[in-house]
């Protein structure tokens, strides 16, 4: 199903005040619940359009506002959108839509290299510079990512083609790898490593500050710009490597493009906030099923719909057992394993040959 201009515009429109909304709502939500007045309010100050409040109830809010859930609910929306481009990308790339990041070892690798500075970072001396010890930690996940990314591509290409099942297979075990690297890594920290390797893993905005947003915010912008660059070859790929090489395009030199962007956008998301699984997976398919086909249209969508999951799911992972906060991974992941067995189950059905496996 091809969607018509009008209708596009319909959607778009329709994400983009979704996404105002939550913005909103989200920034006033907590367990210091603000009021849209004062939301207001505090703009007017930061654009020069009204005078500081000097009460000081106010000006708990204002530092409640400015410093917690500015900084917190724009990062949610730079990670939903990356995620999800991520996820566009890696099933545009294996013409597969239930293809994500997580399931072929990005996330765990990206997790891996985050750990080993977790537990070795202080004995990197190169690692306590000022300057590059805040960009350790996203070298470190990216690095992992990569390699993770790339032996998955690497053990899943049968005599040039990679094939679905064999990329599953190879995911599952560079998974159990990263996953065993990870444990171990904690087995032998010290309880502060180890316990934050644990709160890490299953994901939190709680460590969210404007120098993260701007790292995340700058990787996303500049990302999603790279792949709306890339998009018409992969409306071209989805025709086959062979049609697509009839059209020019150089395949092998696209995959690796590709891929190194996808695990530039999953390791700094990453990094950042520890692994959170399935946003890349559902986020696409749900686009498709509204009628989204073109990758332009999919990239530009997903970051939307993406950066809206993202924050939705943040606001009930902090204000569901307030003042506790609940791991955003572990909310993701009860969402989205029930819809990969759904969408396993649904192209089993629709595949004579034996489903997604064939």
């Amino acid at each position: 199903m091809t969607l018509s201009p009008r209708r596009v515009r319909l959607y778009f429109g329709l994400l983009t005040a979704v996404l105002l909304l939550v913005l909103v709502l989200s920034a006033r939500l907590g367990a210091m619940a603000l009021t849209y007045p004062e939301l207001g309010g505090f703009l007017g100050e930061a654009f020069g359009l009204t005078p500081p409040n000097p009460d000081p109830m106010a000006t708990l809010h204002r530092g409640v506002f400015f410093q917690i859930r500015l900084p917190r609910v724009l990062l949610c929306a730079c990670v939903g959108a990356a995620l999800s481009m991520s996820g566009t990308l890696m099933q545009a790339l294996f013409r597969n839509p239930i293809v994500e990041p997580g399931l072929i070892g990005t996330s765990a690798g990206a997790a891996l290299g985050a750990a080993i500075i977790f537990v070795l970072g202080n004995s990197l001396s190169w690692a306590n510079v000022p300057v590059l010890g805040a960009l350790v930690l996203p070298a470190a996940a990216f690095v992992g990512a990569l390699a993770a990314t790339a032996l998955v591509y690497r053990l899943s290409a049968a005599q040039g083609r990679v094939t679905v099942a064999s990329m599953l297979l190879a995911g599952i075990a560079v998974n159990a790898l990263a996953a065993g690297g990870t444990g171990f890594l904690s087995y032998i920290a010290r309880d502060p490593q180890a316990r934050s390797i644990t709160f890490w893993s299953l994901g939190s905005f709680s460590s969210a500050d404007w120098p993260s947003f701007y790292l995340v915010g700058l990787v996303t912008v500049l990302g999603g710009l790279v792949a709306l660059r890339y998009a018409k070859s992969l409306n071209a790929l989805q025709l086959g490597e062979t049609e697509a090489q009839y059209l020019g395009i150089d395949v092998r030199k696209l995959q690796n493009r590709i891929l190194l962007l996808n695990t530039l956008l999953v390791a700094v998301a990453t990094a950042t906030v520890g692994v959170i699984g399935f946003v890349g997976l559902i986020v696409p398919h749900l686009l498709r099923l509204a009628g989204f086909s073109d990758n332009r249209l999919l990239i530009l969508g997903s970051a939307l719909l993406g950066a809206i999951l993202m924050i939705v799911s943040d606001t009930v992972a902090r204000t569901i057992i307030a003042p506790a906060e609940l791991p955003i991974g572990v909310l993701t992941a009860f969402i989205g394993a029930p819809v990969f067995l759904w969408l396993l189950s649904k192209y089993r059905q629709l595949n004579s040959r034996g489903g997604f496996y064939a």
